[in-house]
Formats: C-alpha cells, structure tokens, sequence
C-alpha cells in the first residue's frame, strides 16, 4: 500500500508542477534584447568549441608530422653509418650529413609549431571558459529582470 500512495502522490506533485509551469514561465520572460544577448553568448561559445576542435587537429597533425621526422632522423643516421662502415666518398658522407642536419632543423621546426599550438588552444580554452561565465551571467541578470 505504501508504494500506491507513493506513486500517486508523486503523479499528483508532477500534474500540479506542469499545470503551474506556465505560470513560472510567465514570471521568467526574456524580453527580445536579452534574447539576442543570450543567442549571441551561445554563439560564441560554438566558435570556440569549433576553435578548440581545429586546435586539437591541428596539434595532432603536428605531433604526427614530428614522429615522422623523427623516423626520418633515424633512417638517415642509419645510412650515414652504412655509408661510413662500407667506406662511401666523402660526397655521399657530406650529403647524409646535411640529411641530418636538415631532420634535426625540421624536428625544431614542428617543436616551435607544437608550442604555438599548444599556446593557442590554451587561449582558446581560456575565451571558451569566459564565454560560459558571461552567458551563465548573462542568463542570472535575465531571471532577474
């Protein structure tokens, strides 16, 4: 018997919380200017999400460009010292060598590009967190009003 008046009180208390919903909403309109305000929040809070997004992709590109580098420095590390157990000329030693120098200055290269990056998804992290406060003020100043 307890689980019957249970249920039916709280059928009762959900019947009179949607009968008296619309009067709640009544209190709480949003006039066209807060409306606009709140919009143009959410707005710019997808922006971000989208900036954040493209941020991520393209530090994923980055780091994958970088391993592939990396593997490049190595293969060339490994011919170079092939050519120099196998006694190439000193052209072919010269060339493995400015291959090496050539991946070490890409591997900074994608280094400098994974900080900036990192840099910019941070900011973009940091507008993305002060949009959400502004459009969670912006919707307590609306209940308000």
């Amino acid at each position: 018997m307890k689980n019957k008046s249970m249920v039916t009180t709280g059928l009762f208390v959900a019947t009179l919380a949607l009968a008296a919903s619309p009067l709640f909403a009544a209190e709480h309109k949003f006039d066209h200017k807060e409306k606009v305000e709140l919009r143009h929040d959410r707005k710019e809070l997808l922006h971000d999400r989208r900036e954040i997004k493209g941020d991520r992709r393209e530090l994923r590109k980055d780091r994958q460009e970088l391993r592939k580098d990396r593997q490049e420095l190595i293969r060339d590390r490994q011919e170079l010292r092939r050519d120099l157990k196998n006694g190439a000329s000193k052209e072919e030693i010269a060339r493995d060598r400015k291959e090496i120098r050539d991946d070490r200055k890409e591997i900074a290269q994608d280094k400098r590009e994974i900080k900036g990056d990192l840099k910019e998804l941070k900011q973009d992290r940091g507008e993305r967190r002060d949009d959400r406060k502004e459009l969670i003020r912006d919707r307590r100043d609306a209940l308000k009003n």
